[in-house]
């Protein structure tokens, strides 16, 4: 029994950037970092919205949205991930035989790749303790 409204693949996670929200967002802005983060995926861009992230819709093996959302935090910010999508190409009888369990995880890890890629990048070289890099 599939509930009405609720997706199957269903993503909510957050990370803590020691970055402003401009440099995190122009780094998630990045489309050429799409296809490493998430290489089976086709993001189209459905609402750009600059310092407080992105929005995409997503196609592929997946069909629904995803969302960065950037919230401004002590002297960073906490970069929120969503996804919220069905498997495409089966039917939604069939669906729940599919291994949602760990078709979520795996979806769960690609996003936690990308915000640990862009707090790596961001944080290089500061020491722990200290404000975040303005350059």
């Amino acid at each position: 029994m599939k509930l009405s409204g609720v997706s199957s693949i269903q993503v909510a996670d957050q990370t803590f950037i020691a970055a402003s929200p401009d440099r995190i967002a122009e780094a998630v802005a990045a489309p050429g970092r799409w296809r490493v983060w998430w290489p089976d995926l086709a993001l189209t861009v459905r609402e750009d919205r600059a310092e407080k992230g992105i929005r995409w819709a997503v196609t592929g093996p997946l069909d629904g949205t995803m969302e960065v959302w950037i919230e401004p935090a002590l002297d960073g910010a906490i970069v929120h991930y969503f996804l919220h999508c069905e498997p495409t190409g089966v039917a939604p009888d069939r669906v729940a035989t599919l291994d949602l369990a760990g078709m979520n995880h795996d979806r769960r890890v690609a996003g936690k790749r990308m915000t640990f890629e862009v707090k790596q990048r961001l944080e290089a070289g500061r020491p722990a303790g200290e404000p975040p890099r303005t350059a």
